[in-house]
């Protein structure tokens, strides 16, 4: 074998191991029932959250993401973990959608709610119908006001 093509493997195991390597070690944001989200905690059970839904009286926070998005992590490090933030995602039942799951709950909302890269947010009612969306990544003063203006919508429906 020549050096050039010595040099070649060996260029491409290292670009493999390092895309490997990258790829799992994101943290381990989840057990079986939940995901964990800077200081908040979001069901992943989609039947289980509308049915809490119903029983409180509440919406429903979908939040759509994925290990490997850099804005998802910015949501993580600012806006989950304002405590105005907390305030105003206490008045939801929050759900946790991790786009690359592939179950058959997390694919029916995503093609609903037409959540195709994250980070995506979807007010909903207990049965589904949307109250407001946000589409990629929102600073934390305009996240409060979108869901303010999710619970305006909630109220008045």
């Amino acid at each position: 074998m020549t050096p050039k093509k010595i040099i070649t493997v060996a260029l491409l195991v290292t670009a493999l191991g390092i895309g490997y390597y990258s790829m799992n070690a994101a943290p381990v944001l989840s057990d079986e029932s939940h995901t964990y989200h800077g200081d908040t905690t979001w069901g992943t059970d989609v039947e289980g959250a509308m049915e809490t839904a119903e029983s409180e009286d509440k919406p429903v926070l979908v939040y759509f993401w994925t290990t490997w998005c850099t804005y998802c992590e910015d949501y993580n490090d600012n806006a989950y973990v304002d405590p105005d933030v907390h305030d105003r995602l206490d008045e939801f039942v929050l759900l946790a959608v991790n786009l690359d799951d592939g179950s058959p709950e997390a694919k029916q909302l995503q093609q609903r709610y037409n959540a195709n890269y994250p980070p995506q947010h979807a007010a909903i009612t207990p049965d589904g119908e949307l109250l407001m969306e946000i589409n990629g990544y929102a600073e934390t003063d305009s996240f409060i006001a979108y869901l303010e203006e999710a619970l305006t919508e909630w109220e008045n429906r």
